[in-house]
């Protein structure tokens, strides 16, 4: 596939790292000559010096025979005038662009972005997608990682397994017959750093991270069989009163009024402004490296500190101070992915990485065939995919046990006629049929290849 990628700066390096990494054909513009000679010694793709809206720019980086421009740029007006141009003049078939300002997005403005006015198919906007993986994480103590897929009705949670974890030392198959009624089913497991994809007869180690898809009703119950069953926070404590900060306290408030929430924002300006808008959370003007402001926010009460500034390290160490204080629990927003590698032996319990949840946004509709959802893991060594199955898939009609799957990937739930079905042996999947299946980056291709529509179903 040719991808024109717009934006040369972090997210549009990560893109341009995993799709090139892909053996697509990439080309990146950026008006920074020091950000593009960069990404060119690093990365296998081409590089242009110029801006990602301008015609003559765009037609360098081949824009007549693209598949798809995705503008990224720290400019939404740069990105959505990169997506009309590229439709306009050069007719580039799939335009995704990144809009962070929350004006353009109101619902009743949204008629903007149609194909007869400002043609844009794939809207992301970062803070909104980081947002709601903030709250899933907030909602689910004790998971490291969690993401929805199938209308919201399978979850994906990533579990550590601690000393007292009672599953351990169990083959897999052993968990399904012991528990009968719980729809989950352990796809990946992390040890030593070493991501495998497991079959029936493993078992699962102290130590291990465990990825389980399961039915979003069954999430708490496999986490309490993982032997976390940490109570939901009630008193939070937020550092950073940005687009992020703001979305994740608003949407606390709308929905769960029980919880009390403390903002921390350095900006004085920004923090009246949040406060203006609030309604019930308290917002302090100050540091989040400084202890007394830290005090003043009852961090020594608080269930969980989440760090959302721009500044990692700021994040990180307000995350540890907060804790050597009294606080429970923290979730710290962690761009750099040099940073994450130490996030346990400091004291962080949980870790987002916004690049990621951008990157698996985009790859869904980079991915072939009836990809519905993807989401990036370990680094984007493995993937959370959910795909539909057409009449025409080689997985439709035979029993799960006698297909020849991929090496490396493993289907952990069936979304079917509004019901979550378990796969086992014996388990046909059937037309329409939406998979979640967790799969190796090597293995991702034939995954894509299993869901796409053959030329003969027309």
């Amino acid at each position: 596939m040719k991808i024109i990628i717009c934006g040369a700066g972090r997210v549009g390096f990560g893109i341009a790292e995993r799709l090139s990494q892909e053996e697509n054909d990439v080309s990146v513009i950026d008006t920074s000559a020091s950000l593009i000679h960069a990404i060119r010694d690093t990365l296998d793709v081409r590089g242009y010096v110029g801006h990602g809206a301008h015609p003559e720019v765009l037609a360098q980086a081949g824009a007549e025979e693209a598949d798809m421009i995705i503008a990224v740029t720290l400019s939404d007006e740069v990105n959505m005038v990169a997506c009309q141009v590229a439709h306009s003049l050069f007719n580039v078939p799939t335009k995704i662009a990144r809009i962070r300002a929350q004006n353009y997005l109101a619902p009743h403005y949204l008629d903007l972005f149609s194909r007869e006015h400002m043609p844009i198919d794939v809207i992301i906007s970062p803070e909104v997608e980081v947002g709601k993986m903030v709250l899933r994480r907030i909602a689910l103590p004790g998971a490291t990682d969690a993401v929805r897929f199938a209308n919201d009705a399978i979850a994906m949670v990533a579990i550590e397994c601690q000393e007292d974890c009672p599953v351990v030392n169990t083959p897999l198959e052993q968990l399904t017959e012991l528990f009968p009624d719980l729809t989950a089913t352990v796809v990946g497991i992390v040890r030593n750093d070493e991501l495998t994809v497991p079959h029936s007869s493993d078992q699962l180690q102290t130590g291990d991270l465990a990825y389980v898809i399961c039915d979003r009703e069954h999430v708490r119950r496999t986490l309490g069989l993982f032997g976390h069953e940490e109570p939901e926070a009630v008193r939070i404590v937020i550092a950073g009163g940005g687009n992020i900060g703001y979305f994740v306290a608003n949407a606390i408030e709308e929905r769960q009024p029980n919880i009390k929430i403390k903002i921390i924002e350095h900006d004085r300006a920004r923090a009246v402004a949040i406060a203006d808008k609030l309604r019930r959370a308290v917002v302090l003007n100050g540091s989040s490296l400084d202890q007394q402001i830290l005090t003043e926010a009852d961090i020594h009460d608080a269930d969980l500190m989440v760090a959302l500034t721009n500044d990692d390290q700021v994040n990180i160490l307000s995350s540890v101070m907060a804790k050597r204080l009294g606080c429970q629990a923290n979730l710290v927003l962690i761009n750099n992915p040099s940073y994450q590698d130490f996030t346990k032996t400091i004291g962080i319990d949980a870790h987002i990485n916004p690049r990621a949840v951008t990157i698996s946004r985009i790859l869904q509709h980079v991915r072939r065939g009836r990809i519905r959802a993807v989401y990036s893991v370990e680094r984007g060594d493995a993937e959370v995919i959910e795909a539909e199955a057409m009449d025409t898939s080689p997985l439709v009609g035979k029993p799960l046990r006698e297909l020849d799957l991929p090496e490396g990937v493993r289907i952990g739930a069936i979304y079917r006629d509004k019901k979550v079905v378990q796969p086992d042996g014996a388990t046909k999947i059937k037309a329409k049929d939406r998979v979640v299946m967790f799969a190796r980056g090597r293995s991702v291709r034939h995954v894509e290849q299993m869901f796409r529509v053959s030329l003969e179903f027309f």
